[in-house]
């Protein structure tokens, strides 16, 4: 998955080393050493320091942008949804599309009911 001198993310600290959540580096090396639980070593040019990691505690920089793109836009689309009340869109976003098609009985709600539904989902 990861390639020597990609940009990566410091994402997690599996084993409380104090690596710097947040803040991007450069794999430098792989750890093939079986008896180690590290598989990369990171350089985090900011704070001028190397840290062996685990794939788990690493992300690519493209793959958190995108996963960050697509939660923006829905998002945007569920608050499209609820301002020119499209009861469709929101169905579709919240999944509530899938629900209705389990059921067998075709159940035709209320606005009131609509209402108390998007509230409960927005309350949680």
């Amino acid at each position: 998955m990861f390639k020597l001198g990609q940009r990566v993310v410091i994402v997690a600290d599996s084993f409380e080393q104090g690596l710097p959540l947040g803040e991007y580096g450069y794999l430098i090396a792989r750890d093939r050493n079986p008896d180690s639980a590290f598989a990369w070593v990171v350089r985090i040019p900011k704070i001028d320091k190397q840290y062996p990691v685990v794939e788990e505690d690493i992300a690519l920089e493209a793959k958190l942008l995108e996963e960050e793109a697509d939660r923006i836009s829905r998002e945007a689309l569920l608050d499209f949804a609820l301002a020119t009340r499209n009861e469709a869109l929101f169905r579709q976003l919240v999944g509530l599309q899938d629900e209705e098609e389990a059921n067998d009985e075709p159940v035709k709600e209320s606005v009131e009911d609509f209402i108390r539904k998007v509230n409960m989902k927005a309350w949680i």
